[in-house]
């Protein structure tokens, strides 16, 4: 599985008050031969997220259009989602659009708390569905949920989704761990979870698997993800279920250049088709302070 490298496609909107930094975590929002529509995150001056959307083709033929307000805002004070919301996936569905989110709340003896939130469109603005997340803490997910990928397949709604599994405190300072869930639901919004982990750790090396991107394949489920020791890189993996995953990092590739954005860090993959040709939109260094660069598979 080699990508093409083709360089960046989307760098941080600056000249926005709620978007001074970052543009992260691309979602495909819609695709057309005339260019894509996604949504993205960007920090203000405080590093508070919020969910924006942009028009842009990828041959550079078009100069990117940003959306002067938020797609998603910063929640109301004290809940799940007032220090930031990053983009996960979007979801159509009779009629509606179900947006996923991470919401993120600052803590204390932690540096932030991570929820998975959801806000939905009839065709107008995204409304969250409630103040509260839609994966809250539980005996499975004892300390976060973040970053869903959800696909709805005969009325099941399937969700892989990241879950800390623990922090320690290393040099003074709390490090997190994470890896990727499975959970289940009928509606979207209540979801079943009984712990089942999908792409686990490598090695002790290996302390963060971030960003799942699930794809029905032919013959099975194909999951894309970056995963983390000293610095994320992408990663790969295959299922014949969408529970039971075999990691094949080794096999992707990723050909062309080391440039400046992002010699240091690839993550946050989101991989869709277009034009007959299978293409990725990831982040590369200080994640997505850079921008958004994608590739094409050969």
């Amino acid at each position: 599985m080699r990508w093409k490298k083709r360089g960046l496609v989307l760098e941080p909107p600056l000249g926005l008050p709620w978007a001074r930094s970052h543009a992260a975590l691309p979602v495909i929002d819609s695709l057309s031969d005339a260019g894509i529509a996604l949504f993205f995150s960007a920090r203000d001056g405080q590093g508070r997220a919020r969910i924006a959307r942009a028009e842009l083709s990828l041959d550079g033929s078009a100069r990117p259009c940003i959306s002067r307000d938020p797609v998603l805002d910063l929640g109301s004070l004290g809940a799940f989602d007032d220090g930031g919301v990053t983009s996960s996936c979007v979801v159509d569905h009779d009629g509606r659009r179900y947006l996923y989110y991470t919401g993120w709340a600052r803590g204390v003896s932690v540096p932030f708390y991570l929820f998975v939130g959801c806000a939905i469109s009839d065709g107008g603005a995204f409304v969250r569905v409630s103040s509260a997340p839609v994966l809250e803490r539980s005996a499975v997910d004892p300390y976060l949920t973040a970053s869903p990928s959800v696909l709805v397949e005969e009325g099941r709604w399937r969700m892989w989704y990241v879950s800390g599994t623990g922090w320690r405190s290393e040099n003074g300072r709390a490090k997190h761990w994470y890896h990727v869930k499975y959970a289940e639901s009928d509606d979207g919004i209540t979801w079943r979870r009984d712990g089942r982990v999908c792409i686990d750790y490598a090695s002790e090396a290996e302390h963060a698997i971030g960003r799942p991107c699930v794809l029905r394949g032919r013959d099975g489920y194909l999951m894309w993800y970056c995963a983390r020791g000293s610095a994320y890189r992408l990663g790969f993996a295959e299922s014949q279920d969408g529970l039971t995953w075999i990691r094949r990092d080794d096999e992707l590739a990723l050909d062309g250049s080391q440039e400046e954005w992002d010699a240091e860090m690839q993550a946050y993959p989101v991989v869709f088709d277009l034009a007959g040709k299978r293409h990725m939109l990831y982040n590369g260094n200080g994640y997505g302070r850079t921008g958004i660069g994608y590739a094409v598979l050969e």
